[in-house]
């Protein structure tokens, strides 16, 4: 289990974890993207996958009822903070984070490996410069993980 590559000039990734956000990353206005449950059905075999949300729609758990995941609804307050303890409690050198939001520029700066996905709910330009990838889809985005010499491509110097 897990992913393991070496990019020349950034290093080893060995990563056991996944971090996504739902909202504007997995899902628009709360219904997860057409694609994303097969993709993260393909990669949960790999490595560990949690969705952390503030759920603005009410509709995660129902939406990853059919995926194996960790899903954690936060509560009001510093979210940007609580996602980045979170990457920090599974280990960030072993975890990767996706997200496209000004909450999840911490976790995706923390994280071994940040990708950011820009779709319909755009992406934040804090997040953008806190991860080390940007995607045009969240398939894209899965389909790093799930292909790593795609990261070693993007990544190597």
């Amino acid at each position: 289990m897990g992913i393991e590559i070496d990019i020349p000039g950034y290093g080893m990734l060995g990563l056991e974890h996944v971090v996504m956000d739902y909202n504007g990353t997995l899902a628009v206005d709360g219904r997860i993207e057409p694609g994303v449950v097969e993709a993260l059905g393909r990669l949960a075999g790999r490595l560990t996958l949690h969705v952390i949300t503030a759920d603005t729609f009410g509709l995660a758990a129902a939406e990853l009822s059919d995926v194996d995941c960790r899903l954690r609804v936060m509560e009001s307050g510093d979210h940007r903070q609580a996602k980045r303890d979170f990457v920090e409690m599974l280990g960030s050198g072993i975890t990767a984070a996706i997200g496209n939001g000004r909450n999840d520029s911490m976790m995706l700066k923390t994280a071994a490996l940040g990708i950011v996905v820009l779709l319909e709910e755009g992406a934040a330009v804090e997040a953008v410069t806190a991860a080390d990838i940007l995607c045009p889809s969240i398939i894209y985005a899965l389909g790093l993980l799930e292909n790593p010499m795609r990261l070693k491509a993007t990544l190597r110097s």
